[in-house]
């Protein structure tokens, strides 16, 4: 087995009891490590999942041990955060949204290729069996060509139950750069890269109330659009559409499957980009009923598979899946979506796109390598 990776942890919120939970399954990683603004969060995860050291950001950055960052802050800290980890000599991984603008997504290209140091990011969903089964379906030609999509994230936003909703209403907040890394990871990785798009944004809500605790009757100004439309065509010729809305009540979409890419000899259902694990069904030519395609690929992960994906390339020199250059198409589709809305034009691609490998479908559960 390859030597663990030391990791160490920056920001222990809500999300990051998610990646301890699946790190000890995944044999390659060892948080070794953790720091948080409020030093009790940090002691309070280190006490729960066995963390070994608590200390501060700087601390953290000189330690010799630590070759990764797993960089769990806020969208806003996202790229400050990881432009100090690669000034201190140390890979790092993101929760997404790479950064909350196409600047801030340059400034990390430019300093990861001048340290000539890895940056992975989050949404690591498209890693889980439900994705890698579903481009599995369309790479076999089982639904033919790709002519069209649909793909729907709807609701009226976080304040009902979020305990600190602000951001998410805030630049680099809004339904397109809080679900929309899902659902655009998802796609490029279905249908390859994006030829152009067009796109409509506005704040449909502007003044909203807080009414979950512990901020009950604080009141949002909302300051990013909560409804984004994008018409997105992809160089292989399917055309579709990505509608994002914190606006929308009681949308009757199907929640299970949220994203359908239809082909010119069926159809195919697609799980909840934000999940890893869900059922995937196709319907051909001539079939009366959907078809379940069972899961080809191992089950059971969750988030901090894709930083053990990182890990496992640094070991094996090979490319990590949840690349910078993927993270930053998404922020680049992201910000096309809300440039397209504002000039009133078409958004192209700033950078060539190439899809990342598929999982690996015969190896046992937390080896990502043979």
């Amino acid at each position: 087995m390859s030597e663990k990776v030391k990791v160490g942890l920056v920001g222990c919120g809500a999300i990051s009891a998610a990646y301890l939970r699946m790190a000890p399954n995944l044999p390659i990683l060892e948080i070794a490590a953790c720091a948080d603004l409020d030093p009790a969060k940090a002691a309070a995860r280190a006490a729960e999942f066995g963390i070994p050291q608590v200390c501060e950001l700087e601390e953290l950055l000189a330690d010799p041990k630590i070759e990764v960052i797993l960089n769990l802050t806020v969208p806003q800290a996202h790229v400050p955060i990881a432009l100090q980890a690669l000034a201190a000599g140390k890979h790092t991984f993101s929760e997404k949204p790479l950064g909350i603008d196409r600047a801030e997504g340059e400034r990390l290209l430019a300093a990861a290729r001048a340290h000539d140091l890895r940056v992975g990011c989050a949404p690591d969903t498209f890693l889980g069996a439900g994705q890698q089964t579903a481009r599995q379906v369309i790479d076999s030609g089982r639904i033919g060509q790709p002519v069209a999509f649909t793909a729907f994230n709807l609701g009226r936003g976080h304040e009902s139950w979020h305990p600190s909703p602000e951001f998410y209403y805030q630049p680099g907040g809004g339904p397109m750069f809080d679900m929309g890394p899902y659902y655009l990871t998802a796609l490029l990785n279905l249908l390859g890269p994006v030829k152009r798009l067009t796109a409509q944004a506005g704040i449909q809500i502007p003044d909203r109330v807080i009414t979950s605790e512990p901020k009950r009757g604080q009141r949002i100004r909302v300051e990013t659009p909560d409804h984004v439309c994008a018409g997105i065509e992809f160089e292989n010729g399917a055309m579709g559409t990505l509608l994002t809305s914190f606006a929308m009540l009681h949308a009757p979409y199907d929640r299970q499957f949220p994203i359908v890419v239809y082909g010119t000899e069926g159809t195919l259902k697609v799980p909840d980009p934000n999940g890893f694990d869900g059922p995937v069904q196709v319907r051909g030519l001539g079939d009366e009923e959907w078809q379940e395609v069972a899961h080809t690929f191992p089950t059971g992960y969750g988030r901090a598979v894709g930083l053990a994906d990182l890990a496992t390339a640094l070991r094996a020199g090979r490319p990590h899946r949840c690349s910078l250059e993927q993270a930053f198409g998404v922020l680049d589709l992201m910000q096309g979506c809300l440039d397209s809305s504002a000039a009133g034009r078409e958004h192209r691609p700033q950078l060539p796109y190439q899809r990342p490998a598929p999982m690996p479908a015969d190896l046992p559960f937390g080896q990502l390598d043979s």
